[in-house]
């Protein structure tokens, strides 16, 4: 209807105004932080603008809910102010029928939030981290150090269903070999069989299987621990040796710097070893970026009945009463979220029950707004 066209036309202006002006001042933001380093890496005005350029869809998630609560605030608040909401009222109209169009949109909002959570985002999160370590490689190889390029200082991984511990002391992504390599073999019982030790190590593609360099194989007795063997070996391929080093490289990311992909695997191979506990952490920030799509019907039901309050209500009333229920959400979802990566509670508990409470909250307010 004309009204329902009037009421979004309003809206939507300004939700535009605020994503733009929300972006803008994240990306200075970031670029306060990152310029000075990518100047330092020899980043030219090309890959600092498509650096941007990809950093800047990670923000969605984080500026989408603010622009949603702010420009709802601003416009219900304008039309309250100017008494057309209440012209509306008296012409029979309930603040259903109202607002129903900003309901409808806020369903869509939600189906591109999971748009935004599933795939956007992770390439965001992806693809800049990975033109950034480009960046350190170029710079490196420059200086005659690329070897020295390193994710970590050292990296451990335990295969749980083949039985191989491996240990790295350093590896690096600008030639992706793995430095000062121990890779050993257990049994059933977690008793060391044979052990592999190597000056360098890489992941062959083509042939699906790790390649190792000057290094040593060992045989153990596993009732002693003693070496009933040693040979020592140029060049050595191992065919069933097809651990990902991607997967590897992972665990010292922390969970919020990880791609929904990245934590899908994560959680699987925890899982898999039996290690529920280290596995919380990144199943809480799963469920949650997930659980985050509620997120514009969250904030809708937030800002309705607060940004239409009585006509002899100051309206800044209601906006900091919004605001503040906005800011109480986040502290419940960041308690919430602290009790879920210690166990203390349900992973997907502790993702999702903060979002529905705050849901039935806002539900509540603005049942008593009509």
């Amino acid at each position: 209807s004309l009204l329902d066209r009037y009421v979004l036309r309003e809206w939507m202006a300004m939700l535009s105004l605020v994503l733009v002006a929300t972006m803008g001042l994240l990306l200075m933001q970031a670029m306060y932080d990152d310029f000075g380093d990518l100047l330092e890496l020899g980043a030219g005005s090309a890959d600092m603008a498509f650096y941007y350029a990809v950093k800047l869809p990670s923000y969605l998630s984080v500026v989408l809910p603010l622009a949603i609560l702010l420009s709802l605030l601003y416009t219900l608040g304008r039309l309250h102010r100017n008494l057309e909401i209440t012209a509306m009222r008296a012409a029979g109209l309930g603040l259903g029928r109202i607002t129903r169009g900003i309901w409808a949109v806020g369903v869509l909002l939600c189906g591109v939030t999971w748009a935004l959570q599933a795939s956007v985002i992770p390439w965001s999160v992806e693809e800049s981290r990975s033109i950034w370590q480009r960046l350190e490689f170029l710079h490196e190889a420059r200086v005659g150090r690329a070897d020295r390029v390193v994710v970590t200082p050292s990296v451990a991984f335990k295969n749980h269903d083949t039985g191989r511990v491996w240990f790295m002391n350093r590896y690096s992504l600008y030639t992706q070999r793995g430095y000062g390599v121990t890779v050993s073999e257990l049994d059933a019982q977690h008793r060391e069989k044979t052990r592999i030790l190597a000056r360098e190590a890489y992941y062959d593609e083509v042939r699906a299987a790790w390649v190792f360099h000057e290094g040593r194989e060992t045989w153990l007795d596993v009732e002693t621990g003693e070496v009933m063997r040693t040979k020592a070996f140029v060049e050595r391929l191992v065919p069933y040796y097809d651990e990902d080093p991607a997967l590897m490289l992972v665990f010292d990311i922390k969970p919020d710097d990880l791609s929904l992909f990245e934590l899908r695997r994560v959680i699987a191979h925890h899982v898999a070893e039996g290690n529920g506990l280290k596995a919380s952490a990144y199943q809480v920030r799963y469920y949650g970026m997930w659980a985050n799509t509620l997120g514009p019907l969250i904030i809708i039901a937030i800002a309705i009945p607060f940004a239409v309050a009585g006509v002899r209500v100051n309206p800044a009333v209601g906006v900091s009463k919004s605001i503040g229920l906005f800011l109480l959400y986040f502290l419940v979802l960041k308690i919430s979220t602290a009790l879920g990566a210690r166990h203390l509670i349900e992973p997907w508990l502790a993702a999702v029950a903060p979002n529905l409470a705050m849901l039935v909250v806002g539900g509540m307010f603005f049942l008593r707004g009509r």
